[in-house]
């Protein structure tokens, strides 16, 4: 581990004018709510395992699909509310790519003038697949590559999905029209093997890498071997602010939290919850959520009973106004005014916090 950086919760002056910038600039992102990423959780289908799964999905889920003409209606009634070339579709799962539609629902997508993404593990990315999925449309995508090849098959539990990701993400970095990036999960078992994950990530083309935190949600709750220390985690962070000034590749901290003095250092600009101010979701039983992480308790609606854009202009409060997170240990801390109770993921279902980032930065 490298020598880190102060206590995450001193702030400079110039980082608390910034952070005051910032704080105004999201309040007034806060009003205007624009719609830019509509996440779709089309399948609960997935062809592996993780450990970490926060839906518990499997190869035989018993939850169906969504039929894809639900989704599509979604998508036309906001139309006439939205710039579609200014709404990023996310398909996500499960695992999108074993929906056999798939290539079909993208090219309506598209042909709705809407450009779409996945987020996928690249088990059953082949070049052909690759090929028919970007002449449907497919603009991005997010491939997960969660260390070397034992720590990211014991994660996802499937041997030999190690290298079907690698392989996903060359080919990849063989098309120029198709944005995208490699994520990884960070845990106490690859953590040390972070410069041998950014070695491998760069062979492969790739030039895009974002590094997440596990919450401990779904599979991942009460599973200690997945969380990192805070010798760790500040590890994490001061790997990452190094390898950003270093410029080799564009490398990020995921939205998980306020990180305090790692603020403005570790991803473009300063923390912000976009769940339910500029990102929401559709999930596979049709409910209306900020992201797929979000607890059912702070669903807002559901698309076979409620006009979706309808909810996402007056709904969403509990999103948009976070006073009722200020209680507990979030009622006095000095950060508050910029972390605003942290990720809506990370409440649970009373309300209360189930992770707070600064306090784990020690």
């Amino acid at each position: 581990m490298t020598k880190h950086s102060p206590p995450a919760s001193h702030l400079t002056l110039r980082r608390r004018l910034a952070l005051e910038a910032w704080r105004m600039q999201y309040a007034m992102r806060v009003r205007e709510h624009p719609l830019r990423q509509l996440f779709w959780e089309s399948t609960h289908r997935c062809n592996v395992s993780c450990l970490h799964c926060g839906s518990d999905c499997t190869a035989g889920t018993g939850d169906p699909d969504m039929p894809a003409e639900d989704f599509l209606r979604v998508l036309d009634s906001i139309t006439p509310h939205v710039d579609p070339h200014r709404v990023m579709v996310i398909i996500s799962g499960g695992e999108p790519l074993v929906r056999a539609d798939l290539e079909d629902v993208g090219r309506e997508i598209y042909r709705r003038e809407y450009p779409w993404g996945i987020v996928t593990n690249g088990y059953a990315l082949t070049a052909g697949r690759l090929d028919r999925l970007r002449r449907a449309g497919l603009r991005a995508a997010a491939v997960s590559l969660d260390g070397l090849e034992e720590e990211h098959d014991w994660l996802r539990g499937r041997k030999g999905s190690h290298l079907r990701a690698v392989a996903a993400l060359s080919l990849l970095s063989r098309c120029g029209d198709v944005e995208y990036d490699a994520i990884t999960c960070v845990n106490s078992r690859n953590i040390s093997y972070l410069p041998e994950i950014e070695r491998l990530i760069l062979s492969t083309g790739t030039r895009a890498w974002r590094l997440f935190t596990i919450f401990p949600s779904g599979r991942a709750a009460g599973r200690e071997d997945l969380s990192l220390t805070t010798e760790q985690y500040r590890y994490l962070l001061d790997f990452i602010r190094d390898r950003r000034q270093r410029g080799e590749m564009f490398v990020q901290y995921c939205c998980e939290g306020f990180l305090g003095s790692y603020e403005g250092e570790v991803r473009d600009g300063f923390y912000h919850c976009e769940a339910g101010v500029s990102v929401a979701s559709v999930l596979i039983d049709g409910s209306i959520s900020g992201c797929a992480s979000i607890r059912s308790d702070y669903h807002q609606g559901n698309i076979y009973r409620d006009d979706f854009w309808d909810v996402w202009e007056n709904r969403f409060g509990q999103y948009r106004d976070r006073q009722w997170m200020h209680t507990g240990e979030c009622a006095e801390c000095k950060m508050w005014r910029y972390c605003q109770g942290n990720g809506m993921h990370l409440r649970r279902s009373d309300g209360t916090l189930a992770r707070c980032n600064l306090r784990e930065l020690g």
